[in-house]
């Protein structure tokens, strides 16, 4: 929500939402970065770690919102980025000032290779993971934008750094972080080139520096260093990090983070983004996920964020029943073991935007892909097709408040068109509408605070072998449970009780009317159908 008319969100803008996040059972609140930055990538890439961006106010204004949260008994998080800073932080001002800087080694330079890169890395955001500076004439490392420059973590002038910049947050009162891009830390030892049998050049490197030996230690000393002397929250994103490894980082007693946002599940879609939903991956992979922490450890549930085009457009229904898939997709996420995660305008049952011209497209990724598929030869409408559907810009349009002009989100131009749907998917019409998607998520925020087995019980897969069914038990230690059972097909489907018993004056929550006995025997889904059922199970007497 912007507060001044200037179109950017802004601290005393979300300030006059709170009602909003409290009316709908929200008790953490997570701000993707609001330091200073030149937003390159929207604010990961950081200039001044212990200050507010002048766009988003002041930190009187942050210290009003955190006053304003923690009075309401709401607790606020901060994206903390400590794998890189911007080029323009005054550590890599200093650092490329000359090769004798006292903090030339806070970041990673090499000399070239007869004028070409140190190593054949590719960057995330596509290139060349090597930068050469001019005035110093070596090349300095940035797995993101070129505008990103890596931090040197086999440094300990730069880890105390860092530990510094989260006790000054937790000494102004923030309850926790949210770690950007933190099983990147640890490089592979000596920068060694990778395997390039197509000989392109430049390869993508994740596995020089994803989850690399030793980038626990460094998380462990950061955790005891800062956040594990206070009663903080550590959510980290940790790409790489499979299931067999999660109680490394979050079992209890063991782990150096609460929670940890896994991949695993992203990365079905996005190796093949035309293709629909496929349940039982989908299944096999969320659940390990929850068998893997069930009494150890504790999940980051999530379906968006602000990497992923949104989930109706890639696993939904955008059609005419799109509150179903929305609500759907909510239902079978929401109620597994962890702490589920809403991204902004999710709860809304928002779609991917639609662009027209590749001049609108804001993210750094977007624009490079772009670059990328021009030298290849492609056309513009083949690129803009592709981005359409996988563009970070999808996820990151304004919050649409109301049907007045911009959504109501600014009396100004808004620094990113908003959704064209703004006039029908808003806030402020699904507040006054008890079958919205909005209200839909209300009920299961209630629904699992209401209910010990969706947050103690433990995680019990059933219909296994169904294609289009994902459905699961949480079953408390004193034998109660509770069912949740989605169809995330566009198609009916079926499903027959066998190992627990459900019946009609047991069902919880619907998101479509459920006839009396029509669910006496087994269930006949409708296209997104979910249900939520108390249940026991099946004994020798029944």
């Amino acid at each position: 929500m912007d507060s001044n008319g200037d179109g950017i969100g802004d601290l005393r803008g979300i300030l006059s939402k709170l009602d909003y996040l409290e009316w709908l059972g929200v008790d953490l609140l997570w701000l993707c970065p609001v330091f200073p930055s030149p937003n390159v990538d929207n604010g990961y890439d950081v200039s001044n770690y212990c200050d507010i961006g002048p766009e988003f106010g002041t930190l009187a204004d942050f210290d009003l919102l955190l006053a304003e949260l923690h009075r309401r008994g709401m607790r606020l998080m901060i994206d903390l980025v400590i794998n890189h800073t911007s080029d323009r932080h005054p550590w890599f001002i200093e650092s490329r000032s000359t090769r004798s800087s006292p903090r030339r080694n806070w970041y990673i330079w090499r000399d070239g290779r007869d004028g070409a890169p140190p190593n054949n890395w590719e960057s995330i955001f596509l290139g060349p993971a090597w930068t050469r500076d001019d005035a110093t004439g070596q090349y300095y490392l940035h797995l993101f934008s070129a505008h990103q420059p890596d931090l040197n973590w086999d440094n300990p002038e730069v880890r105390a750094a860092l530990c510094s910049v989260a006790c000054w947050w937790l000494a102004r009162g923030v309850d926790g972080f949210r770690l950007d891009a933190i099983t990147h830390l640890k490089k592979q030892p000596g920068l060694p080139d990778l395997p390039d049998p197509d000989g392109t050049g430049c390869v993508p490197s994740y596995e020089a520096h994803m989850n690399i030996p030793g980038v626990l230690d460094f998380v462990h000393e950061f955790a005891r260093e800062s956040f594990r002397r206070h009663d903080a929250i550590a959510l980290g994103e940790a790409n790489g990090v499979s299931s067999a490894q999660a109680l490394e980082w979050v079992g209890t007693g063991r782990g150096p983070l609460d929670m940890i946002l896994q991949f695993e599940h992203w990365t079905m879609w996005s190796s093949h983004p035309h293709d629909p939903l496929h349940v039982p991956t989908l299944r096999r992979i969320l659940g390990k996920w929850q068998q893997a922490l069930q009494g150890k450890g504790w999940n980051a549930l999530y379906i968006e964020n602000t990497e992923l085009p949104r989930v109706i457009s890639r696993w939904g229904d955008v059609g005419t029943p799109r509150n179903q898939s929305a609500t759907a997709l909510a239902t079978m996420y929401f109620l597994m073991q962890g702490t589920p995660l809403i991204y902004q305008g999710q709860e809304l049952g928002m779609a991917n935007t639609t662009f027209h011209d590749l001049s609108v497209f804001n993210d750094v990724f977007s624009r490079n892909r772009i670059e990328q598929m021009r030298a290849a030869g492609q056309m513009d409408d083949e690129i803009l097709a592709e981005l359409a559907l996988t563009s970070r810009d999808n996820a990151r349009t304004p919050m649409p408040w109301s049907d007045a002009p911009q959504g109501g989100f600014t009396t100004g131009e808004p620094w990113l068109p908003l959704n064209p749907e703004y006039p029908a998917v808003n806030v402020a019409s699904q507040q006054q509408d008890p079958g919205s998607v909005l209200a839909y998520y209300r009920k299961l925020i209630r629904l699992r605070r209401q209910e010990a087995p969706l947050i103690d019980g433990r995680y019990v897969e059933i219909c296994k072998r169904n294609r289009r069914i994902y459905a699961y038990v949480r079953e408390a230690a004193d034998g109660s449970a509770i069912a949740v059972i989605c169809n995330l097909s566009p198609h009916p489907a079926s499903y027959r009780h066998r190992e627990w018993i459900l019946c009609h004056p047991d069902l919880l929550l619907s998101n479509l009317s459920v006839a009396p006995h029509d669910d006496t025997h087994s269930l006949r889904l409708r296209p997104f159908e979910a249900r939520v059922y108390r249940v026991r199970r099946r004994t020798a007497s029944d």
